[in-house]
């Protein structure tokens, strides 16, 4: 438990405690298990003390210089412009704290809570050790604009975390939770984020350069893009997620049509026929509203596939989307369907000039489409062939040059 006399003195107010660290420099306080509630931020009742009674006092300001605070109970304290450097914080709970412009370098802060701490504009080069089962908590927690650079921030939880404009360069953000992050404008630069789990995050104006993907005792291997490091980092290092891919480039046919009930039971038997043939269907629904989202998915899910089959029947927004995606990627072949008794759907003249748009095939029912559905596909494999035949000319031709 925390050293009593030293409670009483902090009791006094954080200038009498300031003055008594001076006096005392050779002095590390023991506050271990210290609890109070701050008024600052979540109008929390004034700090109370385990050790003695009721205090009014405040901690901005305080002097916590190399203190044992383990275990210590600060929930919504108020330690704006603390000095923690060197502090000793296993297990303590910060959550919603105060800590806006505090100095935290060199702080022991292995599995702290700091949830929803406002850590703006703090100086935080904090650290634990590598052999700990946990990093800090610091999900929703603000530290927009803080100095983390250095910090050793091993499996942290920083999911919904603020980290707008931090400079987090030479960080050590290895296993560290980024979920939802917000790294607007941070300063990423150098950071060690092996083994990181990196999605949805905010990283616009972000500065990504040099970031280290592998242990820090392995060869060096950097990347410049965080969302795609641990895809980056699978590749090098798991041979059967390079199956995978090579797998998905070969197989992958994806189906785009109309999810009504009569046309969806035309694009269900599609893919039980790609099944069968070895195939890895994915099947595309029409039937919600197109958005630019909805371009990109289609694009990039076209962009993996061997082909593509469009059935054109009842077609909606299905040609806006062909229209956007056909003229800019000639890697995407297209076989489209129609049924026999409907009419061309219009905008197709702008589709036909180009040579990976194949021809329209007619099938009158749907036992009949499968029937045929051998010849309906032969010509998009055989165009298929033919352009991975051309990349790998092309590729053995700059391979050749380059050789020279």
């Amino acid at each position: 438990m925390a050293n009593s006399e030293q409670v009483e003195i902090l009791q006094r107010g954080v200038g009498a405690w300031n003055e008594w660290r001076k006096r005392n420099s050779q002095v590390k306080p023991d506050l271990r298990g210290f609890t109070c509630k701050g008024p600052c931020l979540n109008g929390f009742p004034p700090i109370s003390v385990v050790a003695g009674t009721p205090a009014t006092v405040t901690l901005r300001n305080v002097d916590l210089v190399e203190a044992d605070l383990s275990g210590a109970k600060l929930i919504g304290a108020d330690l704006a412009g603390a000095d923690l450097s060197g502090a000793i914080l296993p297990n303590a709970n910060l959550s919603g704290s105060n800590l806006t412009g505090a100095y935290l370098r060199g702080a022991y802060l292995a599995r702290a809570n700091l949830s929803q701490a406002s850590l703006a504009g703090a100086d935080l080069g904090v650290q634990w050790l590598r052999t700990d089962s946990g990093g800090p908590y610091l999900r929703w927690t603000d530290l927009g604009g803080a100095d983390v650079s250095r910090a050793g921030l091993q499996g942290a939880n920083l999911a919904k975390a603020n980290l707008a404009r931090a400079d987090l360069h030479d960080a050590h953000l290895e296993g560290a939770l980024l979920v939802g992050t917000n790294l607007k404008g941070a300063n990423l630069s150098g950071c060690w984020i092996y083994g990181i789990s990196a999605w949805d995050l905010k990283l616009e104006g972000a500065i990504q350069s040099n970031l280290v993907i592998t242990p820090e005792n392995d060869p060096v291997i950097q990347v410049d893009n965080l969302e795609v490091a641990q895809f980056i980092y699978l590749l090098l290092n798991n041979h059967k997620i390079r199956q995978v891919l090579d797998s998905i480039r070969f197989k992958v046919v994806l189906i785009l049509g109309r999810f009504t009930r009569e046309r969806k039971s035309v694009l269900d038997a599609i893919r039980d026929e790609l099944r069968m043939r070895n195939y890895l269907p994915v099947l595309f629904d029409f039937d919600k509203p197109a958005t630019q989202t909805t371009v990109e998915t289609i694009k990039t899910l076209a962009l993996m596939s061997r082909f593509v089959i469009a059935d054109l029947t009842d077609p909606k927004s299905i040609l806006q989307e062909l229209e956007a995606i056909v003229p800019s990627s000639p890697s995407v072949v297209v076989q489209p369907l129609l049924l026999a008794s409907e009419e061309e759907p219009g905008m197709l003249d702008s589709l036909r000039k180009f040579p990976w748009f194949l021809n329209i095939h007619r099938y009158t029912s749907r036992a009949e489409l499968l029937e045929e559905f051998g010849k309906v596909i032969a010509p998009a494999e055989a165009r298929s062939r033919e352009w991975t035949r051309k990349v790998n000319e092309i590729a053995e031709k700059s391979s050749s040059l380059a050789g020279r």
